[in-house]
């Protein structure tokens, strides 16, 4: 597809999306999130940095957490107050069973084009990048090429990737049609306190739609639902502005970027 004549589209999502042509993320301005973020949909609940109140949970795999029997307590403190010897400490609250979250992947935008094919933009959390494809995007936003097999334990190693594809297919056609890598963005992460963001592009005859601010605020708001609010990134200068209209900023509290590089 070419970048300048996009057909008409109707977005799926209910929130319409715009943004800058700047999609590419680069060196060297260390950025920041810090609350609130009022674009997330958690208006009436603003976060903060570290101890978020967020327990949102979505379907999946139940991940089992050893609960204290409430008879075992009662019975040891129904001894000690026998006694009257000693100050009950009551336990503590039993741990709730931790649901797992699985990934996403819904259809973000559909538009018919002119020779009456369907294309469909498919959002996708659930790390599905084929390196080639990864590497022929890089090659059109101007990036310079890695090693694949880098590459590829970057993806393997990174705690989200999420991706958009387009999907075209002739018009009325159950099954899927041809696939295509047009953007993606990758957070690593310590699982617990901080992630950073990583690798965001967007194919050049897709930017200039939103996409890669739907490639964001879906990273933030994954990354808020595990609990991890300490979100930081890279970015180049001219996607700064970008960047901090998403609620992120530029040496927060006086803090700098550090890099170390080998001489």
């Amino acid at each position: 597809m070419k970048s300048g004549g996009a057909p008409p589209y109707k977005p799926i999502s209910s929130n319409p999306i715009s943004m800058p042509s700047h999609d590419v993320l680069a060196l060297p301005t260390a950025l920041k999130l810090y609350p609130p973020i009022v674009s997330l949909d958690r208006r009436s609940q603003p976060f903060y940095p570290f101890n978020f109140p967020f327990h949102l949970r979505k379907g999946g795999r139940n991940q089992k957490v050893s609960i204290l029997k409430a008879g075992f307590w009662e019975s040891i403190r129904s001894g000690i107050l026998k006694n009257n010897t000693a100050q009950v400490v009551e336990p503590p609250s039993p741990v709730e069973e931790v649901e797992e979250l699985l990934p996403e992947e819904f259809v973000l935008i559909e538009r018919t084009r002119p020779d009456g094919t369907v294309e469909q933009i498919i959002f996708s959390s659930g790390g599905n990048v084929d390196v080639y494809d990864l590497e022929a995007l890089c090659d059109k936003v101007g990036w310079p090429r890695r090693p694949l097999s880098k590459l590829a334990a970057a993806l393997r190693n990174s705690y989200i990737v999420a991706t958009l594809h387009s999907v075209s297919k002739s018009s009325g056609e159950e099954v899927n049609g041809q696939k295509k890598l047009i953007g993606m963005a990758r957070a690593t992460s310590d699982h617990a306190f901080n992630a950073t963001i990583w690798d965001v592009l967007v194919d050049p005859s897709y930017q200039g739609q939103g996409l890669g601010k739907v490639l964001i605020e879906k990273l933030i708001r994954t990354l808020l639902q595990r609990d991890i609010g300490n979100i930081s990134l890279f970015a180049d200068s001219k996607v700064v502005e970008f960047y901090q209209n998403l609620g992120f900023e530029p040496d927060p509290e006086g803090i700098k970027g550090m890099f170390w590089y080998p001489k």
